[in-house]
């Protein structure tokens, strides 16, 4: 491999090394009195109409979660419980996260109204029909 591709590749490595530190650094360490405990990834698409998010939230039940739109950006808040007779079990492995989270997504600049929200396998999906 010629070394200029060599240095792109580590490069890019470290870039997504990075991001993901950071990701897993919003996700567990962000746990002071009324913020956010975790983010939610999320996919973005844009069509000639619309703009479709998909926001990864397994275990949120749908009463959980506020969508809200202004000044061009999406905020998603909700909160991930612990299953009830969870509460006095001894925890081996806690990976998926819990508590309160808060996903914002600043838009494109364009006018958007929210179209419709609809959670399904663990995703909601948000619809933001362009004005």
């Amino acid at each position: 491999m010629p070394e200029r591709q060599l240095q792109a590749l580590m490069w890019a490595q470290a870039c997504e090394a990075m991001e993901r530190a950071e990701r897993l650094h919003r996700q567990f360490f962000h746990r002071g009195h009324g913020t956010p405990n975790w983010e939610a990834p999320c996919d973005i698409f844009e069509t000639d109409d619309t703009l479709t998010i998909l926001i990864a939230l397994p275990g949120v039940a749908v009463d959980q979660i506020q969508v809200t739109l202004s000044a061009g950006v999406l905020v998603v808040t909700g909160e991930r419980l612990l299953p009830p007779e969870m509460a006095k079990a001894r925890i081996h492995r806690l990976e998926i996260p819990h508590g309160h989270f808060q996903r914002r997504i600043e838009l494109p600049p364009v006018r958007f109204e929210l179209s419709g929200r609809h959670l399904a396998n663990g995703c909601l999906k948000v619809q933001l029909h362009k004005l």
